[in-house]
């Protein structure tokens, strides 16, 4: 029955630990894992849930056991452990994070040996292995060693986002910087970033490893209240929100204001694209935002479905530059690596604000502005066409996208229908530039799919 009880994702695979996601589950995938990508060196890292070390202990045995060499980095974000797989030679890595889950949930990412999610393919060959239990059993004279190596991997980010900044004008710049770490996988690295690397004055908090959460782990503007009134009270002039994992990124300008996660995307991209030429990549669901500041620099939009592994696929394939999902606050620039990175978001918002010489809120304030609204509904089985029918039916004038699920596009405007991989969900989301348009379609959009 224990393929029953994990949730497989275009990441990896996750669950409540104890209830789905036990040491002997972790144990036996990692020997698949060790199995699929060969022998040699794999490396593990994992966020500061307090499940970690025991599924990190697991996961070593299984990788051990399949006769890999296995690097522990410890306590790393997510996008340092994908740098440290590409720049080491490794056969692959296993991230031990639920990200922006609950904190009794467990994950494993998976990675291959260039630091990247597994890809379909991939992940269909892994997951039949693994339901056959055809495992490579090592032998005594089999067993290859353990190693730790706790401190090259936050060395070894910065220095390739330092190749795309100016830091020598950030650090002359003194920026007052707060920061809610959640107590996660960023916590100390951080700190250690803003702080030495770039030379601002750090006004933090949550950045303690050994405690939990503080908070829901996603970071959104309903769960940083303490961080916005941080910013307000130290006059920081911006602020950074994290997830446990350090991919995501969460931003507050000057005001004390929580910046949507689509402008904190579009402003990182019109960062990029000032320092480089390039294309861009997003998935169906980021804003319009994107295409009017792509435009401005005349680079092309490629949109894809939703997820971080389907966004990286197209940017490798046209060479985009940059890309990313404005939604969930994921940021992926090519020149660091082509993964979600939090930190390559923070320097590149703070290497503009010291190039520009303006403050954040007055870089968002240039931003085209839309209304954006989302929501999601419960639908019987079998009526999941039927309503998409209906939309297309209800707006025949729109332009379709079938890419993921049914994009509805306007002139100014969008729908976005989508079912949920898990359960009967349909998730909506509308954008609009006029604020009375996009109140409607969402309503209209909402009644039709209930009624």
């Amino acid at each position: 029955m224990r393929e029953h009880l994990l949730k497989v994702g275009v990441s990896g695979v996750r669950g409540v630990v104890g209830e789905f996601l036990t040491p002997l589950l972790a144990a036996d995938f990692a020997q698949a894992f060790g199995t699929y990508v060969g022998r040699g060196r794999v490396v593990i890292g994992r966020d500061t849930r307090f499940t970690g070390p025991m599924i990190e202990h697991a996961v070593a045995c299984g990788l051990l056991a399949a006769g890999c060499e296995v690097v522990r980095l410890g306590v790393q974000p997510t996008p340092t452990i994908q740098i440290y797989i590409a720049e080491t030679g490794a056969k692959g890595g296993i991230g031990i994070t639920a990200s922006h889950n609950p904190a009794e949930y467990n994950a494993l990412k998976l990675f291959n040996g260039e630091g990247l999610f597994f890809n379909h393919y991939e992940r269909t060959e892994l997951l039949d292995l693994f339901h056959q239990s055809d495992f490579f059993e090592a032998g005594n004279e089999e067993m290859a060693g353990l190693a730790l190596d706790l401190d090259s991997p936050p060395q070894r980010h910065a220095q390739r986002i330092l190749r795309h900044i100016d830091p020598e004008r950030i650090r002359a710049r003194k920026f007052r910087v707060a920061l809610d770490g959640v107590n996660g996988a960023g916590s100390r690295m951080s700190v250690w970033f803003l702080q030495e690397v770039l030379g601002c004055e750090l006004h933090a908090i949550h950045v303690d490893p050994t405690k939990a959460f503080p908070r829901e782990a996603e970071p959104t503007p309903d769960t940083l209240g303490e961080l916005t009134a941080l910013v307000r009270e130290a006059k920081c002039e911006i602020g950074f929100g994290q997830d446990p994992d350090g991919d995501r990124l969460a931003v507050c300008p000057e005001n004390g204001a929580m910046l949507d996660n689509d402008d904190v995307l579009a402003l990182a991209i019109e960062a990029a694209l000032e320092r480089a030429a390039g294309d861009v990549a997003v998935n169906l669901t980021t804003s319009n935002v994107v295409e009017d500041v792509a435009r401005r620099y005349g680079r092309r939009v490629y949109r894809t479905a939703v997820g971080e592994a389907n966004v990286v696929e197209r940017m490798r394939s046209v060479n985009a530059l940059i890309g990313g999902e404005g939604s969930n606050g994921g940021i992926i620039f090519s020149g660091v690596h082509h993964c979600r990175d939090s930190y390559t978001g923070m320097a590149l918002l703070l290497d503009r604000m010291a190039a520009t010489g303006k403050p954040l809120g007055a870089l968002a304030s240039q931003l085209p502005r839309y209304t954006r609204r989302s929501g999601k509904t419960a639908f019987a089985h079998g009526r999941l066409g039927t309503l998409m029918l209906a939309m297309e039916k209800q707006y025949p004038a729109a332009q379709l996208d079938r890419t993921d699920g049914l994009k509805l596009n306007f002139e100014q405007a969008w729908i976005h229908l989508r079912a949920s991989n898990t359960e009967p969900i349909l998730r909506v989301a509308v954008e609009a530039a006029d604020a009375a348009q996009a109140e409607e379609l969402f309503a209209t959009s909402m009644r039709l799919l209930k009624g």
